[in-house]
């Protein structure tokens, strides 16, 4: 099979960027997002809009869907303009947003057979990443389905990992936010430490970011920014954690630091 139309569902920080490189490549892009001015400035870098994920899902070979939670991943593929009603047989489903393993095995048991080809594909880094094409893509699917889908993913991504069966991504990608979440909660606690004792946190961190304390979140000043998913994602860790029965200490601290650190800053309280 070879890819020529692709549909993005989510036109955000990520869905945008992956869109406009995709276009760049010379795909034909199209996408859906329900907010209006994330539409718009998709328009601009080469993304032609749709009404629906339906709609999306009947014009395209893959739907890279990119929303932020599980329930917009459900309300995209399950919902009555959603994009089981509009796939036609051999339609590849690329999931990249972040959900908890479980709904992801949950999703292809609902998914079997629809026809529909499943790629796990949560991405990592940053919407910076993003914006280069820089990215990380955390894979998982049947044999042969990345391998179809990676001229797609490198429009996007520098590196590629295919990591097991349909879900595996979803593994790696809780693991890999474990410990991004436990460096920015180190981040914070010692520059703040390092402050109150007299020291700059900004020169401070110049150097840090060249000595052994060094990690991505640090580099990239992780935390002075939003954070929106951070508390989300350790709530889905603890409670995969809890399922297995499997100790989690330094995750299940991590988390109530990162809500301490979300109260602080005065974010507003997370939903899955």
């Amino acid at each position: 099979m070879t890819i020529q139309t692709v549909g993005v569902l989510g036109l955000g920080a990520m869905g945008r960027p992956m869109g406009r490189h995709l276009a760049s490549a010379g795909f034909g892009v199209v996408g859906y997002d329900p907010d209006h001015e994330s539409v718009r400035q998709a328009e601009q870098v080469g993304v032609r809009a749709l009404g629906s994920p339906k709609e999306v899902a009947h014009a395209t070979d893959i739907v890279l869907v990119v929303v932020g939670f599980e329930a917009q991943v459900e309300s995209v593929i399950f919902g009555d303009d959603g994009v089981l009603s509009g796939a036609r047989p051999g339609l590849i489903l690329g999931l990249g947003s972040t959900v908890s393993p479980s709904y992801a095995r949950e999703l292809a048991e609902r998914l079997d057979g629809s026809g529909i080809e499943l790629l796990d594909m949560p991405l990592t880094r940053s919407d910076r990443a993003a914006e280069d094409g820089t990215m990380l893509v955390l894979a998982g699917a049947a044999p042969g389905v990345v391998d179809t889908c990676r001229p797609v993913l490198d429009t996007f991504a520098t590196d590629i990992f295919d990591l097991g069966p349909f879900g595996s991504g979803q593994v790696a990608k809780m693991v890999n936010n474990m410990i991004l979440w436990a460096c920015v909660a180190a981040n914070d606690e010692g520059l703040r430490f390092g402050e109150s004792l007299g020291l700059d946190p900004d020169r401070l961190r110049e150097a840090l970011v060249v000595s052994s304390a060094a990690n991505f979140a640090l580099i990239e000043r992780a935390d002075e920014r939003p954070l929106p998913w951070a508390e989300k994602d350790m709530i889905i860790a603890q409670y995969e954690a809890d399922r297995l029965r499997f100790p989690m200490p330094v995750g299940g601290l991590v988390k109530e630091i990162v809500k301490a650190f979300k109260v602080r800053k005065g974010y507003p309280t997370p939903s899955l």
